[in-house]
């Protein structure tokens, strides 16, 4: 991959390529554990061969046409229990990203809890790992996995930034925007804005505030989509009653 210079702080600052690797997230934790990963560290891989998505699933990308990439964060001064302000910024910051090269279309949204969707297609998802030390947060692994030149895909759910403008991107100049858009949210989220990111996600959010249909318990129902608490839970009105649902306890629909 080309020379990728990022103008940030940190973040991308130290960047480690590889031209194929089973997981960024795997490498990231392995430079970790090596102390060779600076905070805001970058690792980017051509081809990812066992890349791993939200729910345990395997996240599939063609070599060379996309970006599979993971950076390390120390955001020691978030607790534990806020963990899922990180999901936030780091998901917003995507959605700014593909924002800026799509123009602020109304069908680009974050699909809870940290999905980005154009319409009811997937462009990318983000898999963040948390290390705790105590009630403090270590270290995150933030994992993102964003559909650029790929055009043909096995499930008709995917589309990419190719399929929806007609054009071919350079990825590493689309890295280095991601990296400046990642340390943005994240400076936000340090400086403790978090009723800024908090307000800015549940605009971007898929469905909020609309009737939809889910599945719970094995039972399809009409629910509206009123917000996501603390804990990182989906809020959903059913039935008159407000209910809150971790990842695997609803189904969109």
């Amino acid at each position: 991959m080309d020379a990728i210079s990022p103008q940030t702080l940190f973040t991308g600052q130290q960047l480690v390529w590889l031209p194929e690797c089973a997981s960024t997230n795997t490498e990231a934790q392995m430079l970790i554990g090596q102390n060779r990963a600076t905070d805001g560290c970058c690792v980017i891989t051509d081809k990812q061969t066992a890349g791993r998505g939200q729910r345990g699933n395997q996240w599939e990308a063609a070599p060379g046409e996309n970006l599979t990439m993971s950076v390390v964060w120390q955001p020691s001064f978030l607790p534990a229990p806020d963990q899922f302000q990180l999901s936030q910024a780091v998901a917003l910051a995507v959605h700014d990203w593909a924002t800026a090269l799509l123009g602020p279309d109304p069908v680009l949204r974050i699909k809870w809890p940290n999905d980005i969707f154009f319409g009811t297609q997937k462009l990318g998802g983000i898999l963040i790992e948390n290390t705790l030390n105590g009630p403090k947060i270590q270290y995150s692994i933030v994992g993102i996995g964003l559909n650029i030149n790929q055009q043909e895909f096995g499930v008709p759910t995917a589309t990419s930034m190719a399929q929806l403008t007609g054009r071919k991107y350079s990825l590493p100049a689309l890295v280095a925007r991601l990296l400046e858009s990642l340390e943005r949210r994240y400076l936000q989220l340090r400086a403790g804005k978090v009723g800024t990111l908090r307000f800015d996600y549940l605009q971007a959010l898929y469905r909020y505030q609309e009737e939809h249909d889910y599945e719970v318990d094995g039972r399809r129902v009409r629910g509206i989509i009123l917000g996501v608490d603390d804990a990182g839970r989906l809020a959903v009105q059913i039935a008159g009653q407000l209910r809150h649902f971790d990842l695997k306890e609803i189904r969109y629909l």
